[in-house]
């Protein structure tokens, strides 16, 4: 039997979305990376959500993809939070929004986001996105 010198990769990642398809899609997207265990996805459907979700789970997830627009606590308020009241939260924070306009992108940059992505997502484009995070 012969074993190829190659990195196996196990990320998990919290995707922090108002809309509920978001989860149907993203396993869709990743169907082969998750039946690989090269990631883990969990979801909360709102920022309060996801702080929850962190209270509890911080040190079992290395990413986290957020959108910025949602009700209640938006996305930038959610960073604000992880950055601020969770420092054993995941070290990658990467945001998300349909609205690519500057002002979101300054904000979330300064508060800490390491990646701003536009909707519609670009799937292969974040899967690349994902392993150069998590490889580098």
């Amino acid at each position: 039997m012969k074993f190829e010198n190659r990195i196996l990769l196990y990320m998990k990642i919290l995707v922090v979305d108002d809309e509920p398809d978001v989860k149907a899609l993203f396993e869709q997207r990743f169907r082969r990376e998750i039946r690989n265990g090269e990631f883990e996805f969990s979801f909360a459907f709102s920022g309060e959500d996801a702080i929850e979700f962190l209270d509890v789970h911080a040190s079992e997830i290395v990413m986290i993809l957020s959108d910025i627009n949602m009700p209640g606590m938006s996305g930038i308020e959610l960073l604000k939070t992880i950055r601020k009241d969770h420092p054993m939260a995941p070290p990658i924070v990467m945001m998300i929004t349909a609205y690519g306009d500057t002002d979101n992108y300054e904000q979330a940059m300064k508060l800490g986001a390491d990646d701003f992505l536009t909707k519609p997502v670009n799937f292969t484009e974040l899967k690349q996105k994902l392993q150069e995070r998590y490889e580098g």
